[in-house]
């Protein structure tokens, strides 16, 4: 028997067609495709608003279907983990789905008492069935796909065409709500679990009860056909799985493990395996044949919430609420190792394709990855900022995905624990803005962890950009227009395809929050400054790290290049402006901080720049960053990426897009200290 743990109960479970994934939803409101030999997390599928009550692979494998208590069917890409459909038309909460055997329609039932035959490729809904006086617990299609059955709570199961949607059947016989209903292999028999604790197996031509199955002592939850259609598999409220001899109606086996109710069941496509999803949070995979726990591993002192076996199904290694990790002998149960280091309960294990090296995740925010035989502690993965509660090794070994209750995916590089990608969305503060080159886009990062691209003309979201895993603080278009760059709290620098939102790099590099982000003027390379106090320059195109300008003793507020690209200009909190030679790295020259200014300068600067801006007569140079009075007079020097966001071409007035409180004039000087940088105090 094989356990994988889930963060929150499984309420469906589905199983692909060879047997190689199984597909769960849960009240955590995702959908998650396991790898149903390691029990492996491969993809979580987020998008409903509400707990997922059912789920179902298409007939190819390449697709799920999902129901949700928010009344939508979403259609899942399970290669890409995209949305793919959203089907919306019920008007209550959607509590099954299945796909028709040629994979172009799904069928749904709902508790708004419907049935629902939807068009894949269309997105249409195709028929509606109306008929049951209670709320549909379940469908299924017949092998065909001529027909659909659907189970009720009022107690009645009934049999449509697909075609007209007329209602061919109705078999009554329980004495209860009707939880679940499945045709046989060959459509000649429909098996309705109930909570009246009975299954019951009927003739589809006859609308005959063959059988009534009775040994559970709770209401049967779930009910499937093995593929030969000579056996049933049921779960029930009363934490048993069963399996069931359709032809005597015997019971075959109890399989007993569940600490709470079994809420779905399902053969694999050979027969020789039982999947199972309880409300303990555990999905279970059983032999039939024997349907015996074959060891029992102790050592532990608290709850174990996950394992998974070795590639090799030597060892066992396991997670618990003790903070340990234990590899085990699968053989003897004896304890090979205890791995010490997480500082709360171990939520998630996994062995590395090859057995060399275990992953952990856990709820002290952290993903461990160790040395199986040794171990030690190879590397700590740091970034989440909520609980891990699932971790995942790929066959190559050399990434590690993690999922938290901070509501982010992670991808880690196993080799050197980078970070490298982060999916996610906000809805806070925006920190950033600023002009696409055309002026026709804005872009806008947020403390909510998006960027924004927003049309100028229309006001409409273009485009809403999600990865970052803490605020975006710095956004900035490159001069093609075609990339967005980000930088975020989450110490990432961040390279996105405008047209179609995707990302194109991460850059991982800085040890604190990126302040500010510009690109080159030839858009090959990217500046970020940081809280770490370090300017880094990157290759736009690799992603690898160019540069690292260090000499700031606190932390870098901004960055821009030169026009030429030769030289970067930096301001920090150290109160000074660094401008660096970008090829060699050579600090050029460090301008002091802005106090130093004369008297005299700062009055003749207050006074030049309050008779300009009074008569609205200035101008601005974009390529040099200068405003200018109409006289000539150099009033305010603006860095490259701050240009776009304080200078509109629509008016004869500064205006900023950011909330500005005013201007400090007496820190922007001309005179005999003219090439000092002005100071915008926000």
């Amino acid at each position: 028997m094989m356990t994988i743990k889930t963060a929150s109960p499984a309420l469906g479970i589905g199983i692909s067609s060879d047997g190689k994934q199984v597909v769960s939803g849960s009240r955590d409101q995702s959908v998650h495709i396991w790898d149903a030999v390691t029990g492996d997390l491969v993809k979580e599928l987020k998008g409903h608003t509400s707990s997922v009550w059912s789920v179902a692979f298409s007939p190819d494998g390449k697709q799920v279907v999902s129901g949700s208590n928010d009344q939508t069917l979403c259609i899942w890409d399970v290669s890409t983990g995209d949305m793919v459909k959203e089907f919306k038309g019920h008007t209550g909460s959607v509590a099954s789905v299945a796909f028709s055997p040629d994979g172009k329609q799904v069928v749904s039932g709902s508790d708004d008492q419907t049935v629902c035959i939807w068009d894949i490729l269309a997105g249409d809904l195709v028929k509606e069935l109306q008929g049951h006086t209670g709320s549909v617990s379940s469908v299924a299609f017949s092998l065909d796909g001529k027909q659909v059955v659907s189970g009720s709570h009022d107690q009645t199961v009934h049999i449509w065409d697909v075609l007209t949607g007329d209602l061919i059947k109705e078999f009554r016989g329980h004495t209860d709500s009707v939880s679940s209903v499945a045709f046989s292999p060959d459509d000649k028999h429909v098996v309705s679990g109930s909570y009246d604790q009975a299954l019951c197996i009927w003739d589809v031509s006859t609308g005959d009860l063959i059988k009534k199955l009775k040994g559970h002592t709770g209401s049967v939850w779930s009910v499937a056909f093995s593929p030969d259609g000579k056996q049933v598999v049921s779960g029930s409220y009363d934490k048993t799985v069963h399996i069931w001899d359709v032809l005597t109606g015997d019971l075959v086996k109890e399989l007993i493990g569940h600490s709470d109710s079994v809420s779905s069941v399902a053969f694999s496509p050979d027969g020789k395996q039982v999947v199972s999803g309880s409300d303990d949070q555990t999905v279970r995979i059983w032999d039939t044949l024997a349907g015996d726990l074959l060891e029992e591993l102790k050592g532990h002192t608290d709850s174990v919430l996950s394992v998974a076996f070795s590639p090799d199904g030597k060892q066992v290694v396991s997670g618990s609420d003790d903070q340990m990790v234990h590899i085990c002998d699968a053989l003897t149960g004896d304890l090979i190792k205890e791995l010490k280091g997480h500082t709360d309960s171990v939520t998630s294990v996994a062995f590395s394709s090859d057995g060399k090296q275990v992953v952990s995740g856990s709820d002290d925010q952290t993903v461990h990855i160790w040395d199986a035989l040794t171990g030690d502690l190879i590397k700590e993965l740091q970034g989440h900022t909520g609980s891990v509660s699932s971790v995942a090794l790929p066959l190559d070994g050399k990434h590690v995905v993690s999922g938290s209750y901070d509501q982010t995916v992670h991808i880690w590089n196993a080799l050197t624990g980078d970070l490298i990608k982060e999916f996610k969305g906000h809805t806070d503060s925006v920190s950033s803005v600023a002009f696409s080159p055309d002026g026709k886009q804005v872009v806008s990062g947020s403390y909510d962890k998006t960027v924004h691209i927003w049309d100028v003309l229309t006001g409409d979201l273009v485009k809403e950009l999600i990865g970052h895993s803490d605020s975006v603080s710095s956004v900035a278009f490159s001069p093609d227009g075609k990339q967005v760059v980000s930088g975020s709290d989450d110490q990432t620098v961040r390279i996105w395809d405008v047209l179609t939102g995707d990302l194109v790099k991460v850059l991982i590099g800085h040890s604190d929050s990126v302040s500010s982000v510009a690109f080159s003027p030839d858009g090959n390379r990217v500046v970020s400054g940081s809280d770490d106090q370090t300017v880094k320059i990157w290759d736009a195109l690799t992603g690898g790290l160019i540069k690292e300008l260090k000499g700031h003793a606190d932390s870098v507020s901004s960055v821009a290049f030169s026009s030429d690209g030769k030289q970067v200009v930096s301001g920090s909190d150290d109160q000074t402006v660094h401008i660096w030679d970008a090829l060699t790295e050579d600090l050029v020259k460090e301008l002091p901080d802005q106090t130093s200014a004369s008297s005299t300068d700062k009055a003749l600067t207050q006074k030049i720049l309050e008779s300009a801006l009074e008569i609205n007569l200035w101008s601005f140079n974009q390529s040099t960053g200068w405003v200018s009075s109409k006289s000539g007079h150099l009033l305010l020097w603006l860095p490259e990426d701050m240009r776009s966001i304080i200078f509109t071409p629509f008016t004869k007035l500064i205006i900023s897009a950011q909330p500005i409180t005013h201007l400090d004039f007496n820190s922007t000087c001309i005179g005999t200290s003219w090439g000092k940088i002005s100071v915008l105090d926000y």
